[in-house]
């Protein structure tokens, strides 16, 4: 299968599995990943995503081969691009906290489809590279949004416009991942930490995702007032009287998830 699912408790490990082509994506792939997105987040279990990939690579982005211009003239972008939109809207989008396990090169939208996910950890041995400028084209997948969120634009226009490896460990410094960890620890703290995040208090993990996302483009006001509103849905939740509970208890709190 090109998209391997493994079910854990509380969590859902998704692994992009082209490791003879470094899992570059294709159709095939897109179609396979939306599925197990959505799959995912329609299982109340499910509370959180761990995202790999197989082999010695993550992910190296694009399949040219699919995309090549032939004697026919130049390929569809456009419609490539609303079909891997859709995907980079659903992983942004979902309800519960999602890790990406980057376990090598990350190249082109595989690059920004590991900064879609919410926390990044990489081997030091992986590196990240906008590598669109070698083919003529621009960064997708939402890259030339979040690269100067994270590194500001002037490490976002060297990135786009010089197509360099970042190792992991620079990554880390510049704040574009959580953290670059030991090559052979790297799977063993991804799960650990997905299986914390599968305890948490996931609505409120979800509420506050959404509160970043608006805070873009959001007025100071706007974002005073977003905050409240959803800091009310918050504190309507089952979680929240379960947390208030155990800390008055001095008791680890048991979440469930559910509203």
């Amino acid at each position: 299968m090109i998209v391997l699912v493994e079910k854990h408790p509380g969590y859902w490990k998704i692994i992009l599995n082209r490791p003879d082509r470094l899992n570059a994506l294709n159709i095939e792939m897109h179609a396979a990943l939306m599925a197990a997105l959505a799959e995912a987040d329609a299982d109340p279990d499910c509370r959180a995503l761990l995202v790999t990939g197989a082999g010695r690579g993550f992910c190296a982005g694009q399949d040219l081969g699919d995309v090549a211009v032939t004697k026919d003239g130049p390929p569809d972008l456009k419609d490539l691009l609303d079909r891997y939109n859709g995907l980079v809207r659903k992983l942004r989008g979902l309800a519960m906290p999602v890790v990406c396990a980057v376990n090598g090169v990350a190249a082109g939208a595989g690059a920004n489809l590991a900064l879609a996910c919410d926390i990044v950890l990489a081997a030091k041995s992986a590196s990240f590279i906008q590598a669109f400028g070698r083919i003529g084209l621009i960064p997708d997948f939402g890259g030339t949004w979040v690269l100067p969120r994270l590194v500001g634009m002037a490490r976002a226009r060297a990135l786009a416009i010089l197509a360099e490896p970042l190792p992991a460990e620079r990554a880390a410094e510049w704040g574009l991942i959580w953290r670059a960890i030991d090559d052979d620890r790297l799977m063993e703290e991804a799960h650990a930490l997905a299986t914390r995040l599968a305890k948490q208090a996931t609505i409120g993990i979800a509420l506050a995702k959404r509160a970043l996302d608006a805070a873009e483009t959001n007025t100071f006001d706007a974002q005073l007032d977003l905050e409240r509103d959803l800091q009310d849905e918050a504190g309507h939740t089952p979680d929240y009287a379960e947390g208030v509970r155990a800390f008055l208890e001095k008791r680890a709190p048991h979440f469930t998830g559910r509203r």
